[in-house]
């Protein structure tokens, strides 16, 4: 993953231990029973978890963060999530580079707004990788803001071929008053700091999301100019509002900035949307999370999960999700993710963030058939082989249409054929049965 930070000098400090969860009111072990699947239509669920959403153009996904900053100020980070589909790739020496400018707005109710603009320019060593579909891209901005009402936008032009991404939203930056909290900061990493002046060492997670059974929801929050040991009340509900976690944090008041860093375990966060609140009453402070199948795409139901692996192979631990009773699902899909991992070095499952992108293209380039376009014959192959080599039109002048997709490295040339003319395309007989071998080596291999 490529990050672009621009902040001041960093100061790294120790973070105060961390504290221990307990569930309240419910059973142990995650209920799998929750949500809709969003996986072909992430931007709406993004939406309504508060973040910044780009849909067109070049999509992305972005949050912001607000923190005491220096004197009465208050510090914005704007944290931006990209894949590298978003942008044209072209050469650049031995790889692939692609160039866009990112301008960061910031709108008071009166005078000027202030804006910052960048270029920045991403490069990859090998063609596939202009095409990932997980979070490849974060970018981050600080800025320094009067408290106040603000219309943020962050606009990302790719210099390539002038497609604009744009999103804008409301917000507010608070002021931190002695004896006040942030609101929960969800990130990848974060290290604490001890006073206003300070700057914070954090690599923000813009979606909030988290990889049920296989990620840590790392929650940054800290208290403001406590002058005596102080406990605030933490909570995490469900798409519900029912409590699902609580705890206490405690502030000794020994510092003007105190960071907490409380991380909640893999097995422990249900799937669905999250809501993290921090305080009681009218200055609770608030933050959204989302824990999904994978972070890199959003399926939060285990029906639809099994529903979607029916072209992922592995028969047999497939088979086993099916059969799989409401309080065995957790384990048995930590079983699955880890069985099917082609490199368990990794915190992610390649094989199915490979899959699951597949499905996403096909189920986009392929609608035009009537049913959704996973499900399409062409659908099916493209999941199963990947891009084609290979693509050209066969049609004879007489009668019906014929596309040929072509594999170079696994020899295989496939006929799709479209006989009534309404652009169904269906395998040829021959080529379904060579389809079918093909897929059976590659799963082997």
């Amino acid at each position: 993953m490529r990050v672009v930070t621009a902040a001041a000098t960093i100061l790294s400090l120790a973070l105060p231990g961390c504290t221990s969860w307990q569930r309240v009111g419910s059973p142990s072990g995650p209920n799998t029973e929750q949500t809709l699947t969003e996986l072909f239509n992430p931007g709406a669920m993004y939406t309504r978890l508060g973040r910044l959403v780009a849909t067109g153009g070049v999509p992305f996904i972005g949050t912001v963060a607000f923190l005491p900053g220096r004197q009465d100020s208050t510090m914005a980070i704007v944290g931006v999530s990209l894949e590298n589909r978003a942008f044209s790739f072209q050469r650049d020496g031995d790889g692939y580079g692609a160039r866009y400018h990112v301008d960061y707005e910031f709108r008071p109710a009166s005078g000027p707004a202030i804006t910052i603009s960048r270029d920045e320019v991403v490069r990859v060593a090998q063609f596939q990788e202009t095409l990932r579909t997980d979070e490849s891209i974060l970018l981050q901005q600080n800025v320094t803001l009067a408290p106040g009402t603000y219309n943020v936008t962050v606009r990302i032009r790719d210099l390539g071929n002038s497609t604009t991404g744009t999103a804008t939203k409301s917000l507010v930056a608070p002021a931190y008053s002695p004896g006040s909290v942030t609101a929960p900061i969800l990130a990848y990493q974060v290290a604490g700091r001890g006073s206003r002046n300070d700057s914070l060492n954090v690599i923000l997670n813009p979606r909030g999301t988290v990889a049920y059974g296989g990620d840590t929801l790392l929650i940054y929050i800290e208290g403001v100019g406590f002058n005596a040991p102080t406990s605030v009340p933490l909570e995490v509900r469900d798409e519900g509002d029912s409590v699902i976690y609580r705890n206490t944090v405690k502030f000794t008041g020994a510092r003007e900035i105190e960071g907490q860093v409380i991380r909640l375990a893999p097995e422990a966060a249900p799937l669905g949307q999250l809501e993290v609140i921090l305080g009681e009453g009218t200055t609770a402070r608030r933050t959204s999370a989302l824990v999904s199948f994978s972070q890199n795409w959003v399926v939060t139901n285990f029906d639809d999960l099994v529903g979607l692996l029916r072209y992922f192979g592995h028969a047999e631990q497939v088979n086993g999700l099916k059969n799989a009773t409401a309080g065995e699902r957790g384990q048995r899909w930590r079983e699955f993710y880890r069985s099917t991992d082609p490199n368990p070095a990794t915190p992610e499952n390649e094989a199915l963030d490979r899959y699951f992108a597949r499905i996403a293209l096909a189920n986009t380039r392929f609608r035009d058939e009537g049913i959704a376009g996973w499900r399409t014959d062409r659908g099916e192959v493209f999941i199963a082989l990947g891009e084609p080599d290979e693509v050209y039109d066969a049609s004879p002048r007489q009668q019906g249409r014929f596309l040929v997709w072509g594999y170079n490295d696994l020899r295989t040339t496939l006929q799709f054929s479209d006989e009534t003319g309404f652009g169904r395309y269906r395998l040829t007989a021959q080529s379904r049965s060579d389809f079918e071998r093909v897929k059976a080596r590659v799963a082997r291999n």
